[in-house]
C-alpha cells in the first residue's frame, strides 16, 4: 500500500503561481508512476500532468502545458507540482495520485493510489 498525502493548495489570483507537494508513504515510492488529476465542479474528472518512476519522462495536458511543472524527488517520496501564470479555469480539486504504469494516469484509466485532494482557487 501507498499513501498519499496532498498539500499546498489555496486562493490565489489570476497570474499568480502555487507549488503543490505530495507525500507518499508505504511500499516504495520510487518504484510507481505518479501524478495530478483535477476535477471542477460539475466538470469531468481531467488529467493534468504525470511523471515516470524514474522523473525522466513527463507528461502534461495541453491546457496546462508550459505554465506547469511535474517534478519528484525520490529520496523524499515526494512529487511537487509547479503551477504558474494560474488562470480561473484551473481551479478545481488536485488529486495526487500512483500507480505502476504511467500510461494509467495519463489515460485517467484508473490508478491505483489516490490522495485524498486539496483545494485549489483562481480568483479572476
Amino acid at each position: 500500500q501507498v499513501q498519499l498525502v496532498e498539500s499546498g493548495g489555496g486562493l490565489v489570483q489570476a497570474g499568480g503561481s502555487l507549488r503543490l507537494s505530495c507525500a507518499a508513504s508505504g511500499r516504495s515510492f520510487s518504484t510507481y508512476a505518479m501524478g495530478w488529476l483535477r476535477q471542477a465542479p460539475g466538470k469531468e474528472r481531467e488529467f493534468v500532468a504525470a511523471i515516470g518512476w524514474s522523473g525522466s519522462t513527463t507528461y502534461y495536458a495541453d491546457s496546462v502545458k508550459g505554465r506547469f511543472t511535474i517534478a519528484r524527488d525520490n529520496a523524499k517520496d515526494t512529487m511537487y507540482l509547479q503551477m504558474d501564470s494560474l488562470k480561473p479555469e484551473d481551479t478545481a480539486v488536485y488529486y495526487c495520485v500512483g500507480d505502476g504504469r504511467v500510461l494509467t494516469i495519463v489515460t485517467l484509466g484508473g490508478p491505483e493510489y489516490w490522495g485524498q485532494g486539496t483545494q485549489v482557487t483562481v480568483a479572476s
